[in-house]
């Protein structure tokens, strides 16, 4: 037990280090975009949360996120930065943007519209999202017409909760086709993030490091990649923080794999 224990610090250390040594490999950008979309209550902000958490080295809730799951709480595209504190006020070279959840409903939740355009960079910062209208390209504020190769998103990241794979209906599936289908068409790579692993299989409830020998897991992974055509080795499984008041080399291994993963992808783009 207590080698395994050492193995995961070991492992934990050495993919931080590796991510906030981390540097685009284009010297022109500043910082790998990454746009995390999902169903509501899939755990886009806490995901966001917990990847902060671990940088930090406490449990931060900077991105907030709703308890309860029933509609989405992220209303406008806000930007979420990584804080480097050596030296204070610097960022490590990989942000986040976070959008409305998508809903079943044909007009409900953001528009797969809205979420194209982000991916293009044509939405700019504090954009109010509005399940009813897509943002126009007339819109004189919140409409960016000439976005910079830093303002597109280099990986979006589709995050589903693991536990309602089984109950995700055919409305969402196609939304999250036509985002994938237009992603693939402008080059972006694409990451898919199962959360609530825990809450999905009793034997990962006791021991988050049998991920990848959990046979339901391993179902779960490939029922995903045969609904939207992810293939299995670009989805990553995770734990977010939720009610933990201190972090756990555990969770937070596998939080870092994920990032790592995604982090990879995009500087590939």
């Amino acid at each position: 037990m207590t080698l395994i224990l050492l193995a995961l610090v070991d492992d934990r250390e050495k993919m931080l280090k590796e991510l906030k040594d981390f540097k685009p490999g284009d010297p022109s950008l500043p910082a790998l975009r990454i746009l995390l979309n999902g169903q509501v209550g899939a755990g886009k902000s806490s995901f966001i949360n917990s990847i902060n958490s671990i940088f930090q080295g406490h449990v931060t809730t900077e991105a907030l996120a709703d308890g309860t799951g029933g509609q989405s709480f992220t209303k406008t595209y806000k930007t979420y930065t990584i804080e480097n504190r050596r030296p204070p006020g610097s960022k490590y070279a990989f942000i986040f943007n976070d959008v409305m959840g998508l809903e079943s409903a044909a007009q409900g939740g953001v528009r797969v519209e809205d979420i194209i355009s982000a991916l293009k960079g044509h939405i700019k910062e504090g954009y109010k999202f509005n399940p009813d209208t897509p943002l126009s390209e007339r819109d004189p504020y919140y409409y960016n017409k000439n976005p910079t190769w830093g303002d597109k998103v280099h990986c979006i990241v589709s995050v589903v909760a693991a536990d309602k794979l089984a109950i995700m209906n055919n409305e969402m599936v196609q939304k999250q086709r036509r985002i994938r289908e237009v992603a693939s068409e402008l080059g972006i790579p694409q990451v898919a993030v199962l959360t609530k692993v825990d809450e999905a299989c009793p034997l990962l409830k006791k021991d988050l490091r049998k991920m990848y020998r959990s046979k339901y897991m391993k179902e779960q992974m490939e029922r995903f990649s045969s609904k939207l055509g992810i293939p299995v080795n670009c989805i990553v499984p995770v734990k977010n923080y939720h009610d933990e008041l201190d972090l756990k080399n555990d969770v937070d291994v596998l939080l870092l794999k994920a990032l790592k993963h995604i982090v990879n992808f995009g500087d590939d783009y």
